[in-house]
C-alpha cells in the first residue's frame, strides 16, 4: 500500500507582509468606495484573511484608511522623485523645460495611468470635512509633498510653486471627470452641457 501523501505545511506569512498587502488592497477599495462606503471585509477577502485579523493590525477602519492614504502619497512622492532623477540624468526634453516643469509633466502622464491614486486623493480630501484627525493627517502629507517639490526642484518662488500645485489639482479634477483637455475653451464645457460624452482621459 502506498504511503499516504502528506499535505504540505501551510507557509506562515509574516505580519509585516500581510500588513503591506492589506494597505495595497485598501488603496484600491477606498479609492472607489471612500471611507464610509468601503467594507473592511472586502479588503480582508482580497488578501485572504479574516476581518478580525485586519483589526488586529489596524484597530479601526479609519486607521486602515489613513494607512492607505499614506501609501498613496508615498507613491506620488515616488513619481516626482523618479521624474527629478530622469531630469538630472537626461536633461530637458522640451525647450525651456526646467526640473519643476519636468516633474509636472510626468505627473500629468502618470496620474491618468493610476486611477486608484487619483481617486484616493479625492476621497482623502473629501473625508477631511467630517473628521479632524483625517484632516490633520492629509494636511501634513500634502505639506510634505510641497516641501519635497521645493527641495527637488530648487524653486522657491511662491508664484511658481503655487502654480505647480494649482495645476496639479486641476489635473486631478480633469482626470476624475474624464476630460482630456480641461481648458475652458477646449470644448468640453459645451459638449458636456449638450449631453455629448467625452472620451475618458487615458482611454
Amino acid at each position: 500500500m502506498a504511503a499516504p501523501i502528506k499535505a504540505e505545511p501551510r507557509k506562515r506569512v509574516p505580519a509585516a507582509e500581510r500588513r503591506d498587502a492589506l494597505i495595497e488592497a485598501a488603496v484600491h477599495h477606498f479609492a472607489h468606495g471612500g471611507l464610509q462606503g468601503t467594507k473592511v471585509s472586502a479588503i480582508a477577502a482580497d488578501v485572504g484573511v479574516a476581518q478580525p485579523y485586519v483589526f488586529s493590525l489596524f484597530p479601526t477602519k479609519r486607521d486602515l484608511f489613513l494607512a492607505a492614504v499614506g501609501r498613496c502619497f508615498e507613491k506620488i512622492d515616488a513619481f516626482f522623485e523618479a521624474a527629478a532623477a530622469a531630469y538630472d540624468r537626461d536633461g530637458p526634453t522640451e525647450p525651456d523645460e526646467d526640473k519643476l516643469k519636468a516633474i509636472g509633466r510626468s505627473y500629468v502622464g502618470a496620474i491618468g495611468d493610476n486611477p486608484d491614486l487619483l481617486l484616493l486623493q479625492l476621497q482623502a480630501y473629501a473625508a477631511c470635512g467630517d473628521d479632524a484627525e483625517i484632516q490633520t493627517v492629509v494636511r501634513v502629507e500634502y505639506a510634505k509633498l510641497v516641501e519635497l517639490i521645493r527641495a527637488m526642484s530648487g524653486v522657491d518662488d511662491e508664484e511658481r510653486l503655487n502654480g505647480f500645485f494649482q495645476t496639479g489639482m486641476w489635473c486631478n479634477v480633469a482626470a476624475a471627470l474624464g476630460v482630456e483637455d480641461f481648458s475652458v475653451c477646449s470644448g468640453w464645457v459645451e459638449k458636456s452641457l449638450a449631453g455629448v460624452d467625452e472620451q475618458p482621459a487615458g482611454a
